[in-house]
This record gives C-alpha cells, sequence and structure tokens, in this order.
C-alpha cells in the first residue's frame, strides 16, 4: 500500500493546543493506517500513514481535532517511496 507524509504547521497557541492534544492522540492513535507520528522542532508535527491515496489520508484528517480547533495553519500531504535505510524493511511495501 503506497505510503504518505503529512506535515502540519501548528498555530502559535500552545494553550489551546495542549487543551486540544489528549483528543488530537487519541484520534490519532484509532487510526489503522498510522505508521509513525510526533511533533517536529518548529512548531509542527510530522505523520506517516498507509493508505490507498493522498486524498485518502486528507479524508482522515479532516476529522482530526486539532483540524476542526482550526489549530493547523498548513497540512500538506505528499507520496513517499522509501528506498533505503534501517526501517524500509518493517514496511509492507
Amino acid at each position: 500500500m503506497p505510503i504518505f507524509c503529512v506535515t502540519y504547521d501548528y498555530a502559535h497557541d500552545s494553550e489551546a493546543l495542549d487543551a486540544v492534544r489528549p483528543e488530537h492522540r487519541a484520534f490519532l492513535a484509532e487510526q489503522a493506517g498510522l505508521l509513525l507520528s510526533g511533533p517536529t522542532d518548529d512548531g509542527g508535527a510530522l505523520l506517516i500513514f498507509e493508505a490507498a491515496s493522498a486524498a485518502e489520508v486528507e479524508e482522515i484528517l479532516d476529522d482530526d481535532p486539532f483540524h476542526e480547533a482550526d489549530l493547523i495553519v498548513e497540512r500538506n500531504v505528499v507520496g513517499w517511496s522509501p528506498v533505503l535505510g534501517s526501517w524500509r524493511e518493517e514496511l509492507s511495501l
């Protein structure tokens, strides 16, 4: 199944992010196609999904509590083809 990388740029409202974060993480934990996710050091996040299409990933993430609370300033979904690296063998490509 294809793999997609998602980047989030968060709003600069740490109080609101902290308030919604438990719902956001619970939502992501329920997503079967999510391979990895976590915050980046530039005020955003990286999420790696297995899905049929970028549109499917976008549709899933439209229900993310951070998205619904307008705490994501920018979201980018791109296809990714891992070629090298120690984690590559762990992926079901």
